[in-house]
């Protein structure tokens, strides 16, 4: 996103924008992006084409947010600089594009500043070289194809990627189901949301493998007649 002033684009950096402590990002961590979903009101996932492009990776941190132009990644070094142990990189182009922006050598320069991992709505590559230095990525595609440095574009601005709007210090998590962001404002209550919600599915689930029916954990039953649904034996 480019900021508009008068004659033209102003591409801007904010260097230090408010941000989820990173104390209060990894209690998340316990949480999986569904419950993280639900608890705050099934909003705030990514589109379901945000993939990881490993296994199992993990992350929670705050959102550092890149704009930038289709097939150039100069601005995801320009926003390395910003980065600050426990930041989440979030990059989208302005128009589609699934160029390998990312790979192992930017990996390693963001690793350095502990940031702990990236979402891109465009193409990463050296997946196996991500996955053996454990720096998880989930991006829309997987390609080998390179970009180019020559033209502008604005960190730490709003964001909307793959259907949702992110601002800069906003939470994000992200594991093998997807993305989700979490409002900066709204993180404690939906921490807290999440645990109960946690907490109430282990109960559930307990009852579950002891061989009850959802049907009757959830009292279905009723529900169900009352929409017609009928039994027939034989």
């Amino acid at each position: 996103m480019s900021v508009s002033a008068g004659a033209g684009p102003v591409h801007l950096v904010r260097r230090n924008p408010p941000r989820v402590a990173p104390e209060l990002a990894a209690r998340f961590a316990p949480y999986g992006t569904a419950t993280i979903h639900e608890a705050q009101g099934r909003r705030g996932c990514l589109a379901s084409h945000m993939r990881p492009a490993w296994p199992r990776g993990r992350a929670t941190g705050s959102a550092v947010t890149v704009s930038l132009p289709p097939a150039d990644n100069w601005m995801i070094h320009v926003a390395v600089e910003v980065c600050r142990p426990g930041d989440i990189l979030v990059v989208a182009p302005t128009s589609p594009s699934d160029a390998g922006y990312f790979g192992e050598l930017l990996a390693c320069s963001l690793q350095a500043r502990g940031v702990v991992g990236l979402v891109i709505e465009a193409g990463c590559r050296d997946l196996a070289a991500l996955e053996a230095m454990g720096f998880p990525v989930w991006s829309r595609a997987v390609s080998p194809q390179g970009t180019v440095k020559e033209t502008l574009g604005s960190v730490n601005m709003p964001l909307v990627i793959a259907g949702q709007l992110v601002n800069p210090g906003d939470l994000v998590a992200a594991d093998d189901d997807g993305v989700v962001v979490v409002r900066r404002e709204e993180a404690e209550a939906v921490l807290a949301a999440s645990g109960a919600r946690e907490r109430k599915e282990e109960a559930t689930r307990t009852r579950l493998k002891a061989g009850e029916l959802g049907l009757d954990i959830y009292g279905m039953r009723e529900a169900l007649a009352k929409k017609g649904l009928q039994y027939e034996d034989g």
